[in-house]
């Protein structure tokens, strides 16, 4: 499974422009829709010691590799840049250089979380992958970067939430498992959104208030009226430009999409979570990352099934919520108003509902 940051229907809505004036961008949408890599199991590194014994490999930091596909649709392309080394000056290698570095620092620190899978995987990623390519995203193994067509999208490195989004599907890889359809699949983007937006504010040092909130934030060029393609604080409310529309995402579980497309609306609907999230967060205030980030994160850990719904992750959000912080709370009762205001039930505790 590829799970690219641009949704399936923004693309194809850029596909099918008819003005002249963005055939760059028709060109970069239509090769992003086309791409599909295969889908590979992440790899663990290994070492031997003196004995000759096999052994895992744990590092204090992160192993970064950055490749360079040279506009060809072929991976992992030349290495630009490995860990410790000097800036290139290239701004995509060194972007997502340290775009991984920063969504390494958020989960090593702050959830004690040894890189992607949580046994030290090296990140690695290939930057100016394919001509115009109007997409970022994590195949299982590599983060993969596009340079955007110009017009519509600049380079996919040049946003910090992109990068921590797409990595953050890794970790959802390795912890929850949530099948990619429906909301189970709503609910796998809503958690790349979370910690997309996560490392982003981790690495400015931004709480609540101070936050944007915002996923791709600097990705549209000046031709667009948006400033994103996602607003966790206000889902849908991301674009409303002439030549794309208007942001699509619903706020409240009252206007979910139901649609066959995009693997039953995996990146419109997942603005409902995406929001209760970010009400809880709000309630708590300070820094996102401490408690609301905790509770999302412990959450993955749960025993969820692949194809838990909204009010089965709600639900598992309020159990993680009691058993790190009690049941009566703070934590809990933001928890529980979260998803109240988004219209998610099956969120309890002590007998009291989401809504």
């Amino acid at each position: 499974m590829v799970f690219g940051i641009v949704p399936p229907y923004l693309l194809a809505h850029i596909a099918d422009l008819e003005d002249d004036r963005f055939a760059a961008a028709k060109k970069g949408a239509r090769r992003a829709l086309q791409q599909s890599p295969p889908f590979r199991a992440a790899r663990l590194t290994f070492s031997f010691d003196d004995a000759d014994n096999l052994v895992m490999e744990l590092a204090d930091g992160p192993n970064r590799t950055i490749s360079d596909a040279e506009q060809q649709e072929v991976l992992p392309g030349v290495v630009a840049r490995s860990e410790g080394e000097e800036p290139t000056g290239d701004p995509s290698t060194d972007e997502a250089y340290d775009g991984l570095g920063a969504t390494f620092a958020l989960f090593s620190e702050v959830y004690q979380r040894n890189s992607i899978d949580g046994a030290g995987l090296p990140l690695d990623a290939t930057v100016h992958y394919g001509e115009l390519f109007d997409n970022a995203f994590w195949n299982g193994e590599r983060m993969v970067f596009g340079d955007g067509d110009g017009e519509i999208f600049g380079r996919f490195t040049g946003s910090l939430s992109v990068i921590g989004h797409e990595l953050a599907h890794g970790v959802t890889q390795y912890t929850a498992e949530l099948e990619y359809a429906g909301q189970s699949g709503a609910l796998n983007e809503s958690i790349s959104d979370v910690f997309g937006a996560l490392v982003e504010q981790h690495s400015l040092d931004q709480s609540v208030d101070e936050a944007s909130w915002l996923i791709g934030e600097g990705l549209f060029t000046d031709e667009v009226e948006g400033s994103a393609l996602r607003s966790l604080q206000a889902p849908g409310t991301a674009y409303d430009d002439d030549v794309l529309g208007k942001d699509p995402q619903p706020a409240h579980f009252d206007d979910y999409v139901e649609t066959e497309d995009d693997n039953g609306g995996v990146h419109i609907n997942s603005g409902i979570p995406n929001r209760a999230f970010y009400l809880a967060a709000e309630a708590l205030g300070g820094n996102a990352w401490e408690r609301a980030g905790q509770i999302w994160y412990d959450t993955l850990s749960l025993p969820l099934e692949p194809t838990s719904d909204f009010a089965a992750f709600a639900a598992a959000t309020v159990q993680a919520a009691s058993a790190r912080y009690g049941e009566e709370s703070e934590e809990v009762e933001a928890v529980v108003a979260g998803w109240a205001g988004v219209g998610v039930t099956g969120a309890t505790i002590d007998g009291r509902a989401t809504a």
